[in-house]
């Protein structure tokens, strides 16, 4: 089975052990999904968005981990608006179990933040939610 390219949207300054997480689960032999891009760390100024508009048109679908502190973590709405432009569909994980886990601000109300379990995660990127 082809593994499906994906984007992991985080925030940087909180969040980064999870995408390290996320991307060790990735390299499990029944993977259903690789990373081949995940954001920027850099200033959103410049062609900071054209870069991350190209890495998510490369990918089939987005993974957004909430953690506490997403809802003001711009990168992770800026990353939701353009994987939205592009049609690319994403889903939200529940980053942290001990913690309360935020949606980012451009979450739509309707938009359901998943249990991060394995099995979750291979039933979430076949498309079921």
């Amino acid at each position: 089975m082809a593994r499906v390219p994906v984007f992991i949207s985080f925030d940087f300054d909180n969040d980064e052990d999870l995408k390290n997480l996320l991307a060790g689960q990735a390299k499990n032999p029944d993977s259903p999904f690789e990373i081949q891009n995940w954001s920027l760390k850099e200033p959103l100024s410049g062609n900071w968005q054209a870069k991350i508009r190209d890495r998510i048109k490369r990918s089939r679908q987005v993974i957004v981990i909430c953690g506490t502190h997403t809802d003001r973590a711009s990168g992770v709405s800026v990353e939701i608006e353009i994987a939205r432009s592009e049609g690319i569909p994403y889903f939200l994980v529940w980053g942290r179990k001990e913690a309360q886990s935020k949606k980012p601000r451009a979450a739509r109300e309707s938009d359901k933040i998943y249990k991060w379990t394995w099995d979750n995660l291979k039933s979430l990127i076949s498309g079921d939610r």
